[in-house]
């Protein structure tokens, strides 16, 4: 931002303290204009032909834009990637127990990462345990979807689940 001196423009195209337009002008009078007021002349919109300045009070302009952008980083969500690991040869309360802590992730707002790891001999018996994933997703369905299918990655197989949009 460039205040007071440092404003290097011919004309600007002045606002009053209350917002008020005061019309073109050269830089040094409105200058004078800002010292008359005790405030300072700042450039809101170098990129503007003529630039635009305001006359304003500088510290409390900039409390008030540290403040607007503390709020805005306040709003956002940040949406963190949760894991849930089973094996192929799961029992079905275990898989209840995993279904259930997928399902407390999801309603928090997180995307869930449910990854069947292979072992061994499991390797073999990858497209019959899809199933698995399957049925991961069908207790979820009410209230998650799936983001991405079920993708071989190495020695496991990963799917993606979000929250359903209302």
């Amino acid at each position: 931002m460039m205040i007071n001196e440092q404003i290097r423009a011919e004309e600007v195209r002045l606002i009053g303290v209350h917002g008020e337009q005061l019309g073109i002008m050269s830089a040094r009078e409105a200058q004078k204009a800002a010292d008359e007021a005790e405030l300072d002349l700042v450039c809101v919109s170098p990129n503007a032909n003529p630039p635009v300045c305001k006359i304003i009070d500088y510290g409390k302009f900039r409390y008030e834009m540290a403040r607007k952008e503390k709020d805005a980083r306040k709003k956002q969500k940040t949406i963190e990637i949760k894991e849930v690991r089973l094996s192929p040869n799961i029992d079905t309360n275990d898989l209840n127990t995993k279904v259930s802590a997928a399902r407390k992730f999801i309603s928090k707002g997180n995307k869930v990462k449910v990854t069947l790891r292979f072992r061994g001999r499991e390797m073999s018996h990858m497209a019959q345990s899809r199933h698995i994933l399957d049925d991961f997703a069908a207790e979820l369905e009410d209230i998650a979807v799936i983001d991405r299918p079920s993708k071989v990655e190495g020695r496991s197989l990963v799917m993606f689940l979000s929250e359903k949009k209302k």
